[in-house]
C-alpha cells in the first residue's frame, strides 16, 4: 500500500522499529542510567522513577506519531531519490540526521546547557533510528 509514493506498511514498521530502538538504547543494559543522571534524576528514587514510567504513556503515544510523520517525509525523500536498497537509504537516512536531526538537537543542548554526554546520548538514539527508518524504506519499496 503506497501513498505519495511512499510504502506505509514500511512507514509503520520504520516508526516501530524506532520504539524498539529507544527501548533497548534507553534500558538498563544501555543508557538508562548516565541518561537518568544527566537529566537530573537520582536513579536510586524508587518512587520517583516509579511514578515516572507511570506517566510515560502519553509520551510514548507522541513519539511514535513523531516517528510515524518523520518516517513518512524520509520515506519521500527515499522515493525522490529514486531509492532501492537498504545500504543507500541507510545513506539518506545518515544525511537527514547529520543534516538537520544532530544539528537542531545540538543548538538546543548548547542554549538549555544540557551536558554534551547527554546530547551525545540523545543523537546517538536519533542516528540508529534514522539508519533504521532508512534501511527499511530504502529496502522495502
Amino acid at each position: 500500500m503506497h501513498f505519495l509514493g511512499v510504502n506505509l506498511w514500511a512507514v509503520l514498521v520504520s516508526a516501530l522499529a524506532t520504539m524498539v530502538a529507544g527501548f533497548l538504547w534507553y534500558s538498563p543494559a544501555l543508557f538508562a542510567k548516565p541518561w537518568t543522571v544527566l537529566m537530573g534524576y537520582d536513579p536510586n528514587d524508587k518512587a520517583k522513577m516509579a511514578e515516572m514510567q507511570k506517566s510515560a504513556g502519553p509520551s510514548y503515544a507522541m513519539s511514535l506519531i513523531a516517528s510515524v510523520l518523520s518516517a513518512v517525509v524520509l520515506g519521500k525523500i527515499i522515493a525522490v531519490a529514486n531509492v532501492t536498497t537498504a545500504l543507500y537509504g541507510m545513506k539518506i537516512g545518515l544525511a537527514v540526521w547529520l543534516g538537520f536531526v544532530t544539528t537542531v538537537q545540538l543548538t538546543n543542548a548548547l542554549f538549555s546547557r544540557q551536558p554534551f554526554k547527554l546530547y551525545l546520548i540523545n543523537t546517538g538514539y536519533q542516528a540508529v533510528c534514522y539508519l533504521a527508518m532508512g534501511a527499511i524504506l530504502g529496502g522495502w519499496r
